[in-house]
C-alpha cells in the first residue's frame, strides 16, 4: 500500500461504504487481485529483489482460494450480470474487496478500530493513527484475534509562516530548494553529514547506510541533532535509487536533505510512513534538483571545511554557531543557511 499497489480504502464508521468503488469498473481497476505470503522455502539470500522482500513471494488469488483463506475477505465479479457478489461461491474473477469484514460478517473491524480510534483520540486530546493485524479464525467457535500494534499522534496543521526567501544573499546558503516540507525555523543545528559526491557508488548504498546509523548513534548519545545530505531517497527500499536506511538509523535527525542522482529521475521519499514521522517529529526536508533553476546546493563549500570524522562514503562536519534551516511552507521553498546567516528579521 505504502508503494501504491492497490488496496481497500473504507471509513471505520461506515464500513459498509468503501471509498473508492461505486461500480464493477472501479473494482476491477483497483480491487487487489495477488497478495504476498511468507515463501518458507526461500533461502533468504539477497539477489535481484529487495531486502525488505527477502522470504516474500507474490501469488495470485487461485492460491488463496485453494489455501481456503480468500472468502472472508474475497468476491467475485460475473462477467455475465457485470455485477460483484461478495463471496467466492459463484463462478467469476477473484478480487479481494474486504466485503465479509467491512460489512461485519465475518469481523466487526469496522466498530473495533471506531472504539479505539474514540479512546486514542481521548487519552492524546487529538485524532490519532493506529497500527494493527487481525488473524481470523481457521474453524468455525474459535476466536479472531485482533493485535493492537501502535497508536500515535496525527499531526496537526498550524498557519504557515510567510519566510521571506527572497531576501537570500547569494554565498549564504548551504542548500536551497523549491520542494520542502515543513514550515517556519530549525534552530540548535550544529552538525552536518553528507554523502562525499566523489565517492558515491550506488552499489555501496548498503554500506553507506551502515556508516550512517553509527554516526547517528553516536550523534544521538550527545544529544546533538545533525541535518543529513545525500543523493536519491533515503530509507528507500531500493538499494539503487538511494541510501536504504532504516528509521532506527537517522532517529536522532533534525533536517534531511535530498539531491536527485542525476542521471535518473527519483521520486521524493513522501511515501506514507516517511511523511508522517517527519511530521510527527518535526523534521525539515528539502529536496534539491540539479536541473531546477532556483535549487542549490554548495558542495565545493562542504568539501572545504574540517570535518570532525570521515568515513569511507561520509563526511561529519562539526559547526561553532548553528546551522539555520528556513522552511516556508506557504511557498514551498526552503534553504540552509551558513553558520552565521540567517534570515529572521532584524538579524
Amino acid at each position: 500500500m505504502v508503494d501504491g499497489s492497490r488496496c481497500a480504502r473504507f471509513c471505520p464508521a461506515q464500513p459498509t461504504r468503501p471509498l473508492q468503488w461505486f461500480t464493477p469498473e472501479d473494482y476491477l481497476e483497483h480491487a487487489q487481485r495477488e497478495f504476498i505470503a511468507l515463501d518458507l522455502e526461500s533461502s533468504g539470500q539477497p539477489g535481484d529483489a529487495p531486502e525488505a522482500m527477502l522470504n516474500l513471494a507474490t501469488l495470485d488469488l487461485k492460491t488463496a482460494a485453494e489455501h481456503g483463506t480468500l472468502f472472508p475477505v474475497g468476491s467475485v465479479y460475473s462477467p455475465d450480470n457485470d455485477a460483484i457478489y461478495d463471496g467466492c461461491g459463484r463462478p467469476g474473477v477473484p478480487l479481494v474487496t474486504m466485503a465479509g469484514v467491512f460489512k461485519g460478517q465475518v469481523f466487526p473491524l469496522g466498530p473495533v478500530l471506531t472504539l479505539l480510534l474514540k479512546a486514542g483520540t481521548a487519552a492524546n486530546s487529538c485524532p490519532v493513527e493506529l497500527e494493527f493485524a487481525v488473524d481470523l479464525a481457521e474453524a468455525p467457535g474459535q476466536p479472531h484475534e485482533f493485535h493492537f500494534l501502535q497508536v500515535r499522534p496525527m499531526v496537526l496543521g498550524t498557519d504557515a509562516q510567510d519566510i521571506p526567501m527572497d531576501a537570500l544573499v547569494p554565498g549564504q546558503a548551504v542548500a536551497t530548494a523549491r520542494m520542502v516540507l515543513g514550515n517556519g525555523f530549525l534552530d540548535g543545528i550544529r552538525d552536518l553529514v553528507y554523502v562525499r559526491p566523489g565517492t558515491f557508488d550506488r552499489a555501496a548504498t548498503p554500506a553507506i547506510a551502515g556508516e550512517v546509523g553509527r554516526i547517528d548513534a553516536r550523534l544521538r548519545a550527545a544529544r546533538r541533532p545533525y541535518l543529513l545530505l545525500g543523493p536519491g531517497r533515503w530509507g528507500s527500499a531500493d538499494p539503487w535509487l538511494g541510501i536504504p536506511v532504516s528509521w532506527a538509523q537517522i532517529a536522532g535527525v533534525r533536517c534531511i536533505v535530498e539531491t536527485d542522482l542525476g542521471d535518473i529521475h527519483v521520486d521524493p521519499s513522501q511515501g506514507s510512513h516517511f511523511f508522517q514521522n517527519l511530521m510527527a517529529f518535526g523534521i525539515g526536508y528539502l529536496t534539491v534538483a540539479s536541473q531546477g533553476a532556483e535549487d542549490l546546493l554548495d558542495y565545493p563549500w562542504l568539501e572545504a571545511q574540517p570535518a570532525e570524522q570521515e568515513t569511507a562514503h561520509l563526511r561529519h562536519l562539526a559547526f561553532a554557531d548553528p546551522l539555520e534551516v528556513a522552511l516556508n511552507g506557504r511557498r514551498n521553498r526552503g534553504a540552509v543557511l551558513k553558520p552565521g546567516c540567517s534570515l529572521r528579521e532584524g538579524r
